[in-house]
């Protein structure tokens, strides 16, 4: 930015180190006051990396940071915010056991020689809750609200710290649509009041609504800026993986071979009186479509013995299949990468390696011992094939970026060579470069004969990897689309109870 006047932040040359990787290599970064900056890059770019380093999580090993033209060391987490910097974790960092006063003061309470003045702590709770359209009682317990409310309480927090710089990290990930427009509604309100915002996100929609300037990083360093009237999804494509990504689903349509899955009258636990049907076919990759609630992740899991099946009949390569448990469906040939791979698909404190191998650790074992050559060797295929960014298989699952851990997840899969992969989400939360590397896997499983059954929230994802698609509506099939027929319309249609176009 060459206009130093209005400036709050600048970042120049940062460097960053970890043990076999280097995260920054020299960044730079500019902030206006009032300006809402979104910094985006793929997963592993650095974004993360420096936004922790400006909220004093981390040091920076070189490199230099300056508020307001003066240089400043921000050794913790309370320098950074005596500065005016806070940070918003993806992750909320609440107490849901306390009410909504307790928490926006939380270790700053309002009083004198020990005891907390009461009125005081509640009457400025409740101003710092009007500044982000939360008209509650400030008595209310943090717990009972929805992840959209908390994400509120988060930036009523910091705004009660008089922070001038929000630092915000895929702030949307959990919410709902509207949550989503109410959050962007309060981010507008906070920069007319001259309170500036990074906002880190990987949904591109998103940044071009909100953005005033968008910075991209990709493999640590600078990949360039946007201005406003700049930014659209093909600039920060490019940008982002230092390649024009215009064919981004590659598509070959194969001729499907016989039934893998038939799902007839089918019914989950979840929607105990509404049967579902469906088949999924050899080399076939088949969409689910649908709202927040239409029960398509409860079907995924009631396929896959999470939650048992109350009715119906399931056959898997023309075999009647009843999983009462997840093993059962793993015999059977089914494999679940789930929507949580956090909390469902990986085991965060271990490693590449041990996360890898454990689908097939019953399989491989030797007379109850493990196969360490065979989980060694499981674990690097999985990193070949996937591509998985790591300094070695003996890396913790938890320190990679969010598109490393999902490919382990679908490595682990893999190497179990299942006849039907049910996706869950398959791209949530990761960047688009690996986006399109998770694409370009299924459609060579799907050339190579395997059946793919994934569920996407991402309309364009949907349209443009499913052979076909079943779109659910309040726990029903209310329609099934061929790929001629796929479109918006037809899928919008469908998924607010509509019926399908003749």
């Amino acid at each position: 930015m060459s206009d130093q006047e209005g400036l709050l932040l600048e970042v120049r040359n940062l460097t960053k180190s970890f043990p076999g990787v280097l995260a920054l290599k020299g960044v730079s970064l500019t902030l206006a006051k009032g300006e809402v900056l979104s910094l985006i890059g793929e997963n592993g770019a650095g974004k993360s990396t420096l936004m922790k380093i400006l909220a004093g999580v981390q040091p920076a090993d070189s490199g230099e940071y300056l508020i307001d033209g003066s240089p400043m060391a921000l050794k913790n987490v309370r320098e950074a915010m005596d500065q005016g910097i806070a940070l918003i974790h993806q992750e909320l960092n609440l107490a849901s056991n306390l009410d909504l006063a307790s928490n926006i003061f939380l270790g700053r309470e309002p009083g004198s020689k020990g005891f907390i003045n009461e009125q005081d702590l509640h009457s400025q709770a409740a101003e710092h809750l009007k500044r982000v359209g939360l008209d509650l009682p400030t008595n209310t317990i943090t717990g009972s609200l929805p992840i959209g409310k908390q994400q509120l309480v988060e930036i009523a927090k910091a705004l009660s710290c008089d922070a001038r710089v929000l630092i915000m990290d895929e702030p949307t990930s959990s919410l709902s649509q509207k949550e989503t427009e109410t959050l962007f509604e309060v981010v507008k309100g906070l920069r007319d009041q001259g309170i500036s915002v990074i906002y880190i996100s990987h949904r591109l929609g998103e940044v071009k609504e909100l953005s005033d300037r968008v910075t991209v990083f990709r493999d640590g360093e600078n990949a360039g800026d946007l201005a406003k009237d700049e930014i659209d999804h093909e600039s920060m494509v490019r940008l982002m993986v230092g390649r024009d990504l215009s064919e981004f689903y590659d598509r070959e349509i194969h001729q499907p071979g016989s039934s893998v899955l038939k799902a007839k009258k089918v019914v989950s636990p979840t929607y105990p009186e509404i049967p579902v049907s469906l088949e999924v076919r050899a080399g076939e990759i088949v969409g689910i479509a649908g709202l927040v609630g239409a029960g398509r992740t409860e079907l995924l899991q009631t396929f896959f013995g999470v939650t048992p099946a109350l009715g119906g009949e399931l056959e898997v390569v023309g075999e009647r299949f009843s999983p009462q448990c997840p093993s059962d469906a793993i015999d059977a040939g089914l494999a679940l990468a789930p929507e949580d791979r956090k909390l469902h698909g990986l085991v965060l404190p271990m490693t590449v390696r041990e996360n890898a191998s454990l689908p097939s650790l019953e399989r491989d074992q030797k007379k109850g011992f493990l196969n360490e050559s065979s989980e060694r060797m499981i674990a690097d295929q999985a990193v070949e094939q996937m591509k998985i960014k790591t300094p070695n298989i003996e890396q913790v699952a938890r320190f990679l970026s969010g598109g490393n851990q999902q490919k382990i997840v679908l490595g682990k899969w893999l190497a179990m060579k299942p006849k039907l992969l049910m996706l869950d989400e398959p791209t949530r939360g990761i960047d688009v470069g690996a986006k399109r590397e998770i694409y370009k896997l299924m459609e060579k499983l799907a050339g190579e004969g395997m059946a793919i059954l994934f569920v996407s929230s991402e309309m364009e994802e949907v349209l443009g990897m499913a052979d076909r698609a079943y779109v659910m509506h309040e726990g029903r099939i209310s329609g099934e689309l061929s790929r001629q027929e796929l479109s918006e319309e037809s899928i919008m249609n469908l998924a607010t109870g509509g019926e399908k176009a003749a």
